[in-house]
C-alpha cells in the first residue's frame, strides 16, 4: 500500500506552500496555532498523520520564531507517529555562520542542522545555500537544488546582448562561472573589504565591462549595501545597464531605498520568502515547481537529476 502524503506550511511560507502543494497535485494540511500573550505558541495538525510521509515548508530566516515554528512541527509530526518527515526549507536561515571566522563564535549553521535532525527530520529539502559544505552537517539526507533552474531560462529569454556575468564578492565565483558556462558570456568579480557585517569599506572590480550588460549573481540580498554598491561601481566603469540576480530576498533595513536609488536596472528574486513590500525595480519568479517537482520525485523514490541546471 502507497504512504499517505500530507503537506503542511509554516505561517511564514504559507503563500509559497500553496504554490508548491498545487504543484505537488493536492492541497495543504490543515494545522492551527494556539498563541499565548507571551509570544508562545503551540502547532497542532488537525488531521492523522500516523504512517504517512509529511512535507513541512518553511524557510527559518529571522525572526526566529520561524525556526522555532519549523522545530515544533517536526516534533509534533515525530510524536505523530509519522513515517518520513520533510523538512522543505526554501531559505536555510543562519546560514553565513557556517565556519569560525574569528574566536569565540558559534558555528550557527551546524547548530541548526542539529535542532532540525533532533527535532525529527529525516530529510532535508533546500536551495541555494550560502555554502555547499553546509550540506555536511546534517546527518540526514539533504536535497540541495538551485535557482540557476529558474534564472537560467529567464535570462536566455532575455536575450542580452554583451552579456557579462558578474559575481559581487569573491565567494560567489564559482556561483557566477557556473552560470555563465551556460550563458556563453565572461565573467567578473568585484573584490570587497568589510569592517564588519553589512559594512562595506572598499570594493574594486576584478575585469572589463566597459559596453557590457551585466548581470550579478548572488545567493541573497540582506540590506543591498554589496549588490548596489556593486551596480554603480560597473556602471562608472562603463557598463550599459546592470541586473541582479538572487535566490532570498531578505530585504531588510534601508534595503528598498538603496535599490530604489542605485544603478540597478531590476532585481530578480524568487519567493522563497515571503515579501511585505513591493518595488518596480524587482521581480519575483517563483520556485514552487522545483520544489513541487523535487517532493514529488522524493516521495516516488525518483531521481532528481533533472531538476539540476549546474
Amino acid at each position: 500500500m502507497e504512504t499517505t502524503v500530507k503537506i503542511f506550511s509554516c505561517t511564514q511560507s504559507e503563500n509559497l506552500s500553496k504554490k508548491i502543494a498545487q504543484v505537488f497535485g493536492q492541497s495543504l494540511g490543515s494545522v492551527e496555532f494556539q498563541r499565548y500573550s507571551d509570544g508562545e505558541f503551540q502547532p497542532s495538525f488537525e488531521e492523522s498523520v500516523r504512517g504517512s510521509r509529511v512535507f513541512i515548508i518553511g524557510s527559518t530566516n529571522p525572526s526566529s520564531d520561524n525556526l522555532i515554528e519549523m522545530l515544533l512541527m517536526l516534533d509534533a509530526a515525530k510524536r505523530a507517529s509519522a513515517r518520513h518527515i520533510t523538512a522543505v526549507i526554501p531559505y536555510f536561515g543562519w546560514a553565513r555562520q557556517d565556519r569560525k571566522d574569528k574566536p569565540r563564535v558559534p558555528i550557527g549553521a551546524k547548530l541548526i542542522a542539529k535542532l532540525i535532525e533532533s527535532a525529527g527530520a529525516t530529510r532535508i529539502i533546500t536551495m541555494d545555500l550560502h555554502a555547499d559544505q553546509i550540506q555536511g552537517f546534517f546527518e540526514k539526507p539533504v536535497d540541495h537544488l538551485y535557482a540557476s533552474a529558474i534564472f537560467v531560462p529567464y535570462l536566455q529569454s532575455l536575450k542580452i546582448d554583451n552579456l557579462t556575468i558578474a559575481s559581487p564578492d569573491m565567494g560567489g565565483s564559482k556561483r557566477a562561472y557556473a552560470y555563465s558556462k551556460f550563458l556563453n558570456s565572461d565573467v567578473v568579480i568585484c573584490y570587497k573589504q568589510r569592517s564588519k557585517g553589512n559594512i562595506i569599506t572598499h570594493m574594486e572590480l576584478i575585469g572589463d565591462v566597459s559596453g557590457k550588460n551585466v548581470v550579478l549573481i548572488d545567493d541573497m540580498v540582506d540590506t543591498a549595501g554589496t549588490l548596489t554598491k556593486a551596480a554603480d561601481l560597473m556602471i562608472e566603469r562603463g557598463a550599459k545597464s546592470v541586473i541582479a540576480i538572487c535566490t532570498h530576498a531578505l530585504l531588510s533595513g534601508d534595503a528598498y531605498e538603496k535599490i530604489e536609488k542605485s544603478n540597478l536596472n531590476k532585481l530578480v528574486i524568487t519567493d522563497s520568502i515571503d515579501s511585505k513590500k513591493q518595488s518596480n525595480k524587482i521581480e519575483a519568479l517563483s520556485c514552487s515547481k522545483i520544489f513541487g517537482e523535487a517532493m514529488y520525485n522524493v516521495h516516488h523514490n525518483k531521481s532528481i537529476d533533472e531538476l539540476f541546471i549546474n
